[in-house]
């Protein structure tokens, strides 16, 4: 007994895909507020500040996938967090579909902190630079 049908039929003839808008509630950062919505490359921008934000297995309300690991990074020689953190990012990123990549990462050290820029690549194009900072806190 088979655990599969058996057909001499391909079932994906005639199927077609369809991508669907990426249409989001936009968030104004100055007002705290929902204003409207954004759909293609402002949706993914924002997508991804969510993402970067998002400390990974911190909070239950996100899935195990979400966000990025930083806290750990803390403390550690700059040299290793650069390199890592540019893996991280992309390893956050590559969650979304709707991202290929990053481009045009830089780190900048200045005392405790770290910034570090780069652009996010998708299927609508780049965004422009996302920054984000590292600081040790006493």
């Amino acid at each position: 007994m088979a655990t599969l049908p058996e057909t001499g039929q391909v079932l994906a003839n005639g199927v077609t895909y369809e991508q669907y808008p990426s249409l989001t509630w936009q968030i104004d950062k100055e007002t705290s507020r929902i204003n409207g919505t954004a759909d293609r490359l402002p949706a993914v921008r924002q997508a991804a500040e969510v993402i970067l934000n998002v400390e990974r297995f911190r909070w239950q309300i996100y899935q195990a996938f979400s966000g990025v690991r930083l806290e750990d990074l803390i403390g550690q020689e700059a040299d290793f967090v650069i390199a890592e953190l540019q893996r991280r990012v992309k390893e956050a990123l590559s969650m979304d579909d709707r991202i290929t990549g990053i481009s045009d990462f830089t780190a900048a050290q200045r005392g405790d902190a770290l910034t570090v820029s780069f652009r996010v690549l998708s299927v609508y194009g780049a965004t422009d630079p996302l920054t984000m900072t590292l600081e040790r806190k006493e």
